[in-house]
C-alpha cells in the first residue's frame, strides 16, 4: 500500500514539474523582441541610467516577459503572452536615441518615453508598428522631421510629440482614421495648417512657427474636433466664422499670433465653451455674436485693436462668466449692468478708452488709456470727457 502511495505521489511530482517546465517555456519572450529590447537599452547612455530606474532592472540573465519580476525586469516594459505590448520607461532623465530595432517589437500597443532626454531623429521603422495605439515621446530633445510614413500607423489612437526639437512642415494625419488625440506642441514646426482627420477630438500645434491663413479644407472632415490649440504661432487672416460653427467644437485657442479680424455667426447650436484669441491684431467693432453662443462661459479677445461700444448683451449673459476685453480702444459707456452686483461676469475692462469705469468694481482694476492714445486710435474723432 505504502509503494502505491509513493508512486502516485512521484507521478503527482512529475506532472507539476514538467508543467511548470511548459509554462516557463511557453513565457520565454520571442528572440527578436529580446535582441529589440537590447538594442534599446543599449542605445542609452549608460552613464544616464541611474540605479534605481526601470533600466537599470533590464538584466538579460533573465528572460523580459517570464514571470514573476522578482529583481529583474521590474518595469519599463509589459507583456501579453511572449510578446513585448508596451513599452514604457520612467521618467529618469535617459539620454540617448531611440534604436530603429524598435520596429521589431510588432505587438506594441503602447510606446511612452516622455519627460527624458532622448534625442537624434525618430526612427523611420517605428512608423511600421501595426498595432501601436499610444505613442508618446514628450518632453525629449528629438529633432529632425516626422515622415510620410506616419499615415501607416493605422491603429494609432494617440499621438503625442509636443516638447521636442522637431522641424519641417506639419505630418499629414488624414489618412489616421483611428487618430483621436494629437498634440505636436512646443516644437519648430513650420508652413500651413494640414489636413485633420474625420475622429479626431483634441488637435494642438501650439508655440510652432506655423504660418498663413485657416483653410477650410483643413478642418473639413474633422467634425469631431472638441479641442484646438493654436497659440503662440504666426497665423495670420481673418478667422472665420464656419470656424467657430463646428458641431462639436468645445475649446479654441487662438491667442499670440498675428489674425487681424475675427467673424462671428450665429449659431444654430453649440457646445462651445471657451474662446481664446487674445493677443493677435484683429480690429474692427466687438461683436454681440459671441454672446448667442449657448454654453459659451469664458471670452478673450485683450490686447488686441477692438474699437466702438461693448453691446449691451454682455452684461445680460447668463452663462458668460469670465470676459477678458482689456488692452483694446472699446469707448463709450461700458454697461451698466456689469455693476449692478447681479452680472456674473469677471475679467477685465482696462486698458481701453472706456468713459467712466467705475475703478470700484474689479473688471475696472485696470486704468483706461490716456485721452491722447484714445484720440490717436480714432484718427482724432474723440469726443469724450475724460
Amino acid at each position: 500500500m505504502k509503494s502505491v502511495t509513493t508512486a502516485a505521489a512521484a507521478t503527482v511530482s512529475l506532472f507539476f514539474f514538467f508543467l511548470l517546465l511548459s509554462t516557463t517555456a511557453a513565457a520565454a519572450t520571442l528572440s527578436t523582441d529580446v535582441s529589440a529590447l537590447k538594442a534599446i537599452k543599449s542605445a542609452i547612455n549608460p552613464t544616464t541610467i541611474p540605479s534605481y530606474s526601470c533600466l537599470a532592472s533590464w538584466n538579460f540573465t533573465s528572460d523580459p516577459c517570464s514571470t514573476p519580476h522578482v529583481t529583474h525586469f521590474l518595469c519599463g516594459l509589459s507583456c501579453s503572452a511572449n510578446r513585448v505590448t508596451q513599452l514604457t520607461f520612467d521618467p529618469a532623465g535617459y539620454a540617448g536615441t531611440l534604436s530603429p530595432l524598435v520596429s521589431q517589437l510588432t505587438q506594441l500597443t503602447t510606446i511612452d518615453l516622455s519627460d527624458n532626454k532622448l534625442s537624434g531623429s525618430i526612427p523611420t521603422s517605428l512608423f511600421s508598428l501595426p498595432n501601436l495605439q499610444t505613442l508618446i515621446l514628450q518632453s525629449n530633445s528629438f529633432s529632425g522631421t516626422i515622415p510620410p510614413v506616419i499615415s501607416n500607423l493605422k491603429a494609432i489612437e494617440t499621438l503625442d510629440i509636443s516638447h521636442n526639437l522637431l522641424s519641417g512642415s506639419l505630418p499629414d494625419t488624414s489618412s489616421l482614421l483611428t487618430l483621436t488625440r494629437l498634440d505636436l506642441s512646443f516644437n519648430k514646426f513650420t508652413g500651413s495648417l494640414p489636413k485633420l482627420g474625420r475622429n479626431l477630438l483634441e488637435f494642438a500645434v501650439k508655440a510652432n512657427r506655423l504660418s498663413g491663413d485657416m483653410p477650410k479644407t483643413s478642418f473639413n472632415e474633422s467634425t469631431q474636433l472638441e479641442v484646438v490649440e493654436l497659440s503662440d504661432n504666426s497665423l495670420t487672416g481673418i478667422i472665420p466664422g464656419w470656424f467657430f460653427l463646428q458641431p462639436a467644437l468645445q475649446q479654441v485657442n487662438l491667442a499670440n499670433n498675428a489674425f487681424t479680424g475675427i467673424e462671428i455667426l450665429k449659431p444654430i447650436d453649440s457646445d462651445l465653451v471657451a474662446i481664446d484669441a487674445g493677443y493677435n491684431k484683429i480690429s474692427g467693432y466687438l461683436s454681440a455674436n459671441f454672446t448667442t453662443y449657448p454654453m459659451l462661459s469664458s471670452l478673450s479677445l485683450r490686447y488686441n485693436k477692438l474699437q466702438g461700444p461693448i453691446p449691451g448683451e454682455y452684461s445680460r449673459t447668463t452663462t458668460l462668466s469670465r470676459l477678458f476685453l482689456d488692452g483694446n480702444y472699446l469707448n463709450g459707456m461700458p454697461p451698466k449692468e456689469f455693476f449692478s452686483g447681479k452680472s456674473p461676469v469677471t475679467g477685465s475692462l482696462g486698458d481701453n478708452c472706456l468713459k467712466n469705469c467705475p475703478t470700484s468694481s474689479q473688471l475696472c482694476l485696470k486704468s483706461q488709456k490716456s485721452s491722447s492714445i484714445c484720440r490717436q486710435a480714432y484718427g482724432g474723432k474723440m469726443r469724450q470727457k475724460w
